[in-house]
């Protein structure tokens, strides 16, 4: 077995849910975090830690805060080059920016280069996982897989499906997605790290017998989850009913398909129906929150307090590109200022909760990953709470370790992330 290594600073794990009246009480902190195989060996003080592993080399970060790596669960990492687009609201936004880019994922050597930027930016940023949309060409998929195996990184995506409201050389169809999705799930889903997601981009952009089709692959593949976009704008929510008026809701055009179920992540969720609130709890699908996308495109205020609140399951995500930062940190500020804006403030425990465990349970890899338990995976970050002389004078200044986590939530950057850890390998 190979030796263990310790790392020593102010080592943040979770053993509950932070949205209760007293935020701290569900986390801990410990002296040092014992890692060895890849993964978490034991927390605890390093004394004890030491005297289990006498051997183990030992790695002293002062008091940067050692924690696990961030978990991204909504991304479009093929509009990496495309971040920041000017002036647009979704379908127009959709149309001049996103699909010309996409189409240039036909191009295995281009989507290989975008797949190794967007996995070198992301680990910089402190993200460990993330869960993408790729693009229609199975070319895309296999790019980002295979990038991500070379680096031992914990994955998700899938072929995204459209076969209508999309240029020409950027639809498939019903057939065509059903059978390329099949292979790419058959090739990919289970190697190593890898998970594969059916991945329906969101019902404006495929027909009823397309999403019968995934909801099809879907039955036949319980085990994957799957991806797409619920109620994000207005406009959004008045052309699918356009186009499913028999529809009672825009959620039940994904559940008369097949396409509602605990393993369902469900992106955006802002304008929801009480019937699709009610049938999204009933079935645990994931709801997941893209604060910097809904601000950016103009969407809305999601309701995080509420949602959380009747037990819905919440996970944090960058939204890249429609989001217009690959920082979690900054994800995690967007979220407390949306809170802020609806009267319900986040304290830093919950937005740390949401962009770690509460994303890796939403892709159902909460025992895997996204906290600093014994067995995880070792996908840990290094956080320099006074990275910027901003950040250090106010940190200088906290009266406890959620005021200076809270500053660097609010002002940090890459900058922040000393280390990243993948897999108990420092990058």
């Amino acid at each position: 077995m190979s030796e263990a290594i310790i790392l020593k600073g102010q080592v943040l794990s979770f053993d509950g849910s932070p949205f209760r009246p007293d935020p701290t009480g569900a986390a801990r902190l410990h002296e040092a975090v014992a890692i060895q195989a890849g993964r978490i060996a034991a927390v605890g003080t390093f004394h004890d830690l030491r005297a289990a592993h006498p051997r183990a080399r030992v790695v002293d970060h002062g008091p940067h805060v050692i924690m696990a790596g961030f978990v991204d669960a909504h991304v479009h990492f093929p509009q990496t080059a495309m971040i920041a687009s000017w002036g647009k609201r979704l379908i127009d936004w959709l149309n001049t920016y996103t699909f010309p880019e996409e189409m240039r994922f036909a191009d295995a050597h281009y989507a290989a280069e975008i797949s190794a930027r967007y996995l070198d930016l992301t680990a910089a940023h402190g993200t460990t996982t993330m869960c993408s949309f790729a693009t229609i060409h199975p070319e895309s998929v296999d790019a980002f897989f295979t990038e991500a195996q070379r680096r031992g990184q914990r994955v998700v995506t899938g072929k995204t499906c459209m076969d209508r409201n999309a240029p020409e050389g950027l639809r498939d169809t019903a057939r065509s997605a059903y059978d390329d999705s099949k292979a790419l799930l058959e090739r990919w889903h289970g190697v190593d790290r890898i998970s594969y997601a059916i991945t329906p981009r969101f019902s404006p952009t495929s027909t009823p017998e397309q999403l019968e089709a995934m909801g099809a692959l879907w039955a036949e593949h319980p085990d994957c989850l799957m991806q797409t976009h619920l109620s994000e704008q207005l406009d959004e929510i008045a052309w699918v009913k356009s186009l499913y008026p028999d529809a009672r809701d825009y959620l039940d055009t994904y559940e008369a398909h097949g396409l509602l179920g605990a393993r369902g992540l469900y992106g955006h969720a802002i304008h929801l129906e009480p019937r699709e609130r009610d049938r999204l709890r009933e079935v645990g699908g994931a709801l997941v929150h893209c604060p910097t996308s809904n601000t950016f495109i103009g969407s809305g205020l999601f309701d995080m307090a509420g949602l959380i609140a009747e037990g819905q399951s919440v996970g944090l995500a960058t939204d890249t590109g429609g989001g217009s930062s690959f920082s979690m940190l900054r994800t995690m500020a967007a979220a407390y200022e949306i809170g802020q804006l609806r009267g319900t403030p986040l304290h830093a425990a919950q937005l740390l909760w949401l962009a770690t465990v509460g994303s890796a349970r939403t892709l159902h890899m909460d025992g895997l990953i996204g906290n600093l338990q014994p067995g995880h995976e070792a996908d840990l970050i290094v956080l320099d709470l006074a990275s910027t002389p901003a950040i250090a004078q106010r940190t200088a200044q906290a009266d406890d370790i959620w005021e200076a986590l809270f500053a660097t939530i609010m002002m940090g950057d890459d900058r922040a992330i000393a280390e990243t850890w993948i897999q108990g390998a420092r990058l």
